[in-house]
Formats: structure tokens, sequence, C-alpha cells
């Protein structure tokens, strides 16, 4: 098999985190190598990776509903003046300059380093000529915040009042299962049930993901500890109703540290990226035996079984033509002599051989584009049909091979080898927590043990 090349988002990643996350860097690792597999199976080209499924910048996203509370919130947050686009998701960005530039949708369609990478064709699929319209749903602004450096945040726009937008839920979700850490605000759940009703069904089933932080603001009002109490139950019977029952409540008010709060869970939000990027890692190895190798198979399948119809169909228009042959002229039995016999027979194979390899070589052509269709309505990264093709070897047209290249004993060992280090690279995450607290635990102990010896 031929050496991929290493990509140079692979590479700048490498070098991104050589020093300050081993974790992330050995699974940069891990990728070149899931990277090789699927380079030898066709999945991807020579240029591509499977490490851009997922951004690797920490993310924070905002949800909220019609009220002011989430953008004065981040103009608050981040020390800075910015006119919210209610109809828009838009990612924040850290940037030295004083002044805030604001950029298209494209430049994050366009940037696989950022979450939205490639999302006008997830447009698209959603509803038919909208892809092309990616800046009137995305937006970029850089901002110059201490609070935005080394993270992005995503603002996600109002909710709108049409139930025919089926664009703006479905980035919803898509942030939402990208996120690190969700800040909802609740005036969310005080819009028209039906408008939040995806939104709603998405928190709940992603709620033990502990990524989601509900926000109260009252930060108008000073509010004591005891009523602070009593406005948190509260809603916290009000979102159990709905089917929530997990996540932090903040309340935000002008007499509480409650932004501190949200500080600490900052604090920890690279750790939550490194184990969601892990997660993707996985997923994507999984994906080869689970997704990939079954699509393919089912349509080798459909292939085969057309080729071969089509092969039979012809072998039996020769026999009738042979009956026909018979019953005018007697040559069938010339078909048992010792010489004329096998000649026909070597004839007959060195005829529909070809044949078959030509008819195979043209249903593959309708099939690989039903694979891309596929692939789009699936919105896989990986290209099936470059699966497919490496499986249109000589003898997998001749025999009755149904299966895709490279599903073997081989590639499972590889595949169950890549799982296993990444799990061993989420356990290496686990023992830096270890290590963190075995450290302060020792240096708490010598500061002891120098008092006691004073």
């Amino acid at each position: 098999m031929a050496e991929k090349t290493i990509s140079k988002h692979l590479t700048h990643l490498d070098n991104q985190f050589s020093s300050s996350s081993p974790t992330l860097q050995k699974a940069s690792k891990t990728y070149q190598e899931l990277d090789q597999l699927e380079y030898n199976l066709g999945l991807i080209e020579n240029n591509d990776t499977t490490a851009r499924k997922s951004s690797w910048w920490p993310i924070v996203s905002l949800i909220g509903g019609f009220s002011t509370a989430k953008s004065e919130f981040i103009n608050r947050y981040l020390g800075t003046t910015l006119h919210s686009s209610n109809h828009k998701s838009t990612v924040l960005q850290y940037t030295p300059q004083a002044t805030v530039a604001t950029l298209p949708g494209t430049a994050l369609d366009a940037d696989h380093r950022l979450p939205f990478y490639l999302i006008s064709h997830k447009i698209e699929q959603i509803a038919a000529g909208e892809g092309s319209k990616v800046n009137a749903y995305l937006e970029l602004k850089t901002v110059n915040s201490e609070r935005l450096k080394g993270k992005l945040f995503i603002d996600t726009p109002v909710l709108s009042n049409s139930l025919e937008d089926i664009v703006q839920p479905a980035l919803t979700q898509h942030i939402l299962n990208n996120s690190d850490l969700i800040l909802v605000f609740t005036d969310l759940f005080e819009a028209t049930p039906i408008l939040i009703k995806e939104t709603i069904e998405e928190i709940v089933a992603q709620q033990d993901t502990n990524k989601f932080v509900f926000v109260i603001d009252h930060s108008e009002i000073s509010i004591d500890t005891i009523k602070g109490n009593e406005i948190i139950t509260s809603w916290q019977r009000r979102l159990s109703d709905l089917g929530i029952h997990t996540g932090q409540f903040i309340l935000l008010s002008n007499n509480n540290s409650s932004l501190t709060e949200i500080d600490q869970r900052l604090a920890n939000i690279e750790n939550d990226r490194s184990y969601r990027v892990l997660n993707s890692l996985e997923q994507s190895i999984r994906d080869i035996n689970d997704v990939y190798f079954p699509e393919v198979e089912t349509y080798l399948s459909t292939w085969k079984d057309r080729v071969n119809t089509s092969t039979l169909i012809i072998l039996g228009f020769i026999v009738v033509l042979l009956v026909f042959a018979e019953i005018t002229m007697g040559v069938v039995q010339l078909l048992f002599d010792p010489i004329i016999g096998p000649a026909f027979i070597l004839a007959l194979i060195a005829f529909l051989v070809p044949l078959h390899l030509m008819m195979s070589k043209v249903h593959a052509k309708f099939i690989m584009s039903t694979l891309d269709k596929r692939q789009k309505k699936l919105n896989l990264n990986e290209n099936l049909s470059g699966l497919f093709e490496k499986s249109l070897t000589f003898w997998r047209m001749i025999l009755p091979n149904k299966e895709p290249v490279g599903k073997n004993k081989k590639t499972k060992i590889k595949i169950d080898n890549l799982i296993e280090q990444t799990k061993d690279i989420v356990q290496a995450q686990n023992d830096q927590f270890n290590h963190q607290q075995n450290a302060a635990h020792t240096q708490a102990a010598e500061i002891s043990n120098s008092f006691e010896n004073l």
C-alpha cells in the first residue's frame, strides 16, 4: 500500500499541542494512523484527514430566547459592545486587534479548523438551494477580549417565529453536538412551546453530557442567598417537568459572584475539549466497521446482482439462438465433437468474460452515482464511492465476492488496535487529574511538615 502524506492540518495540530497538550498530540498521531487506513481503503484522498470532523477549539455556545439577557451577558462578560445578529449564528474569536471585524459565513464554511466547516453541504441537504446562502445563517466576529483567548464562543440566533424554518433548528443541533460548554438562558423556556420543542428535545437527549449550564438572569436586581436558592429550585422543578433533570444552575444578580462560577466552568473547558476530540476519534474508527463497510457492502451486493442478471440474460439469449439453430440446422450435436465442443466453450468464455467485465463497469458507474447521493444524505466526509471503486478488482468482478476490499482480519486487527490506542489516551488524560491531585496533596503535606518543624 502507498504511504499517505501527513496532512498540513495534522502537522499543525501536532506542533501546536507538542508542549501544551500531550493528550491531543497523541490523538493527532492516532489520527495519522486512521488516515493511512482510510486512505488505503479509498475513503479519503492523499491530502485529506479525518481529523477535520471535529473542531479542536474549545467551544462555548450560548442559547437564549427573545429577551436581551444573552446579548447583555456577552457584552458584560467579554467587556465589549457587540450587536447580536438576531437571525445568524455568530462565532466569536479572539483577536489582538482593537477593532471588531465581521467576516461572512463562507469564512467559517471554508476553514476546517472551525466548527462550521463544510456546513453549506449540510444546509443544502436540509433545504435545497439554501447551501449557497450560508452568509444568511452564519458569521464570524473577531473580538479583542482576554476571555476569548484559546476558545470560541458561538452566539446562537434568537428563535425564529417561522415554523417553516428548518435550517436554524438543524444548525442549533449541530452547535449543541459540537460544544464543550453550553450556556442556556432560561428566557428560552418563556417562548412558545412549539418554537422550542426541537431545542428542548436535543437538550434532553444530551443532558447527561454535563455540558449544560442554565443561566437565570436577574442581573438588574440584588438577590440574597435564600431568595436565590428559591429561584433556582423553582427553575429546577420547571425544567424537570420538561424532562431536563441534570445541569448546573447559575443565578445572575448584581450582588453575587456568578461570573466567577462561569469562569470556573470555563477553566476546565480545555479538558472537555480533549474528551470530545477523543470521543470523535473513537467514533471515526468505529464508523469503518459500523457505517462504511455495511453501506458499501449493500451496494456491492446490488451491483453484483445486476451484473449477474445481465450476464444471465445474454447467456439465455445465446441458448435461445442455439435452440433455434438446432431446430433449423441441427447444430447442437456438433457441440459434442471432441474438438468443436471445447473450442465452442472456450470461445463462449472468451466472449462472456470481457462482456461481464464491461457490464460490471457500466453498472458500477450507476451504483457509484447512487452512493454519492447516499453519502450526502448521511452527511459523511468519507468517500463511499472510493471504497466501492477499490473493490472493483478483476477477481471480485468474476467471483461471487460481495464484501468490500479491506474487510478482512488484518483490517479488523488494525481497527481494534486504534480503538485500544484511543482508550489508552483517555486513560492517560484521566491520570493527569490523579497526578495533579497527588501533587497538591504532596505540596500540602510538605507545607504542613515545614510548619511542624518551626
